[in-house]
């Protein structure tokens, strides 16, 4: 079923063109990823669709009562005191009928006339056919799944959340709404990747449509099955997932290279031939070619990816071989201990991934080795000849009260005019942009100006923290590229699989107070993580099992039987009892002990300790198979014991 459907459409705002010609429908159901540079009319696509814009020109069909819900980058909360208030959104009126009726019923012994018990009657069946009876357990679901404490959040106010809390709180209330159409707007930018996951999950699971813009690729890549991409002027719709649309996206630009070149040859010969008869005896034949050819429509060469940004890291001096080095190292915010007895070393060359859950301590171990923050133990420090550029998450590095000119000329004062404005060019800003204070940008604006300093620079250790977050697809690419070409040592805190998978050598994990140190990749410890995931929730399945199997060994105790036959048959129904039993503990035994193996940090921070976890991984599966087998045996032996027992009686 359509729901929605696009045709013809453009905005434009005086004499500025957002997009024209934008055609695609929606389905119920389907899963839109909205891709572009940035500026593109991603954030306009969202206001027409919400109706909040009208079209300068085509159409926008919706169906009959459909609900659209926009989760936008800043968040409005009202009236909302606590965090679980502002979480249940529009479903507040949902919980205040339930306390409604809970009054009404309590009313209805003093009060049991007809008007009374028609008005409950009716309030009930709203209730229950709005869903009321799920709202609390779909709200604290979501708050849970999203990082919250659903308890908590009954009584935590909305001012007392940060930034990010915030984001975060206004995806829950997203969620948990009961919109027809979900329009999320870059709903990763607050989340750790445990978080990132869990939405992943969410999303496939639910059946709403959702439009979503994003440039994380991975989240991307697990969740959307179209996309809608935003370039030279319009939007491209493409069927299929990320992936489908990276190859036919490259497909659709080699078909229009090919008939930009083969037009420019056309183009070439009809010019050389007017130019050589003009003015000859086939004079009459030049003219009449030379008024096709300024009749004929030309062609645009296919937008690139280097359009994006033209991005480039040189790495200065070579530096030491040791670029950080730390000691028993221990990290505080007054009485919360970070991070406690870090010892490890980054070597020149290295691209580490420094990851962990929000608040685990990452930007504020980062500010302890550029010496913005306290170390309250142990030694961490810089290598000889480290020259280091820090890229902030908060963009603090770009000085809002200057022009954008006067930050890059102050970085190359011996620069000419004209040099500063190229390469301010090479990052999308020109003519009378470069005079624009830094203060007035977005925060796409300024994550390119970072950029433009940086690369500058000339350091040969670059830590960058969250560097995708204000940055488009494209750009993320240009990015990638270049710090793959990139000479030097670099420090990436990142939220984006994508990036990480591609680029880390080395990845330090940050989880409950301690760092893992791991010799691998970002792709790598993925599996490492998956092979302890597994382990656990093996060992969880297991553990009931067994809790059910000891329960029932307690209770399960042979009376005494009458008669030879029944005697020996007895005795040979506990021996075979008896070996069950022996054979569950041999293997409960085995599994805890792989179990344990598996859930040893130290065993994932190598590749060789990565191979054995996957052997012990394969291993954990083949003792669960034979301990479900043992179990079965077991209870065959305790009923037939059972059952020899009560015929005795």
């Amino acid at each position: 079923m359509t729901q929605l459907a696009f045709s013809g459409v453009g905005v434009s705002f005086g004499a500025v063109t957002v997009f024209s010609d934008v055609t695609f429908t929606v389905g119920a159901g389907e899963r839109w990823g909205v891709i572009g540079r940035n500026g593109t009319g991603k954030t306009t696509l969202f206001r027409l669709l919400t109706g909040d814009l009208a079209p300068s020109r085509g159409s926008i069909t919706r169906q009959a009562g459909l609900r659209v819900s926009l989760l936008e980058q800043h968040r409005d909360y009202g009236t909302a005191a606590t965090v679980w208030e502002a979480a249940a959104g529009e479903l507040g009126e949902l919980l205040a009928l339930e306390q409604s009726l809970i009054e009404q019923a309590a009313a209805l012994g003093a009060d049991p006339s007809p008007a009374a018990l028609e008005r409950y009657g009716r309030d009930l069946e709203r209730f229950e056919r709005e869903g009321g009876y799920a709202v609390t357990s779909r709200i604290d679901a979501v708050l849970h799944g999203l990082g919250f404490d659903p308890q908590a959040a009954r009584i935590t106010p909305v001012g007392a959340l940060s930034g990010g809390e915030r984001g975060r709180l206004g995806l829950v209330r997203q969620l948990v709404s009961t919109a027809d159409v979900l329009l999320l707007d870059e709903p990763t930018n607050h989340l750790d990747l445990d978080t990132t996951r869990w939405l992943e999950e969410h999303l496939r699971d639910i059946d709403r449509t959702v439009l979503l813009v994003s440039h994380d690729r991975a989240f991307l890549a697990s969740t959307v099955d179209h996309v809608l991409h935003f370039e030279g002027g319009t939007a491209t719709p493409y069927d299929g997932s990320y992936a489908h649309f990276v190859a036919q996206r490259a497909e659709r630009r080699l078909t229009q290279q090919r008939a930009f070149d083969q037009q420019q040859r056309k183009i070439a010969a009809e010019s050389d031939y007017i130019a050589r008869n003009i003015a000859g005896q086939n004079s009459r034949q030049a003219k009449g070619r030379r008024k096709r050819l300024e009749r004929l429509p030309r062609l645009s060469p296919p937008i690139q990816d280097e359009d994006a940004l033209a991005l480039r890291f040189d790495s200065g001096q070579r530096g030491g071989d040791v670029v950080v080095s730390a000691k028993d190292v221990r990290v505080a915010i007054g009485e919360r201990r970070l991070i406690d007895g870090f010892t490890g070393v980054l070597r020149r060359g290295d691209i580490l991934g420094l990851v962990g859950p929000n608040g685990a301590g990452k930007t504020t171990l980062l500010k302890a080795l550029f010496g913005h923050h306290p170390v309250a133990g142990g030694e961490l420090r810089l290598g000889a000849s480290i020259d280091a550029g820090w890229y902030r998450q908060d963009l603090s590095q770009v000085p809002l009260d200057r022009a954008i000119y006067d930050a890059i000329a102050d970085l190359r004062p011996q620069w000419e005019r004209r040099l500063v404005q190229g390469h301010l060019g090479r990052f999308g800003f020109s003519g009378d942009d470069v005079q624009r204070r830094a203060g007035v940008l977005s925060g796409g604006e300024r994550a390119r100006v970072a950029l433009a300093m940086l690369m500058l620079s000339r350091h040969n250790l670059l830590v960058l923290d969250e560097p995708t977050n204000h940055l488009d697809v494209e750009s993320i690419e240009v990015l990638e590229d270049a710090l793959e070409r990139y000479a030097g040592t670099v420090i990436l805190v990142s939220h984006d699989r994508e990036l990480l998978r591609a680029l880390t050598t080395r990845v330090w994990i940050l989880h409950d107070g301690r760092v893992t140190d791991y010799e691998g990749g970002f792709a790598d410890w993925e599996v490492a993580s998956a092979e302890r995931a597994h382990a656990a929730a093996v060992r969880a399945v297991e553990e009931e099992a067994l809790r059910r199997v000891h329960e029932r060994q307690k209770v399960n105790r042979p009376a005494k039987v009458t008669g030879a036959d029944r005697r020996r048959e007895a005795r040979a129904a506990e021996r075979a009892l008896e070996e069950a039993e022996s054979r569950v503990t041999s293997l409960e035994a085995r599994v805890a002990e792989v179990t344990k193996a598996l859930e040893d940090p130290d065993l994932y921070t190598s590749p060789e300790g990565l191979s054995r976890s996957q052997r012990l991984g394969s291993e954990l599966d083949g003792l669960k198979r034979e301990l479900d087998a043992a179990l079965v045996a077991w209870a065959d032996a305790s009923a037939s014991v059972e059952r020899l027992s009560s015929a005795g009686r």
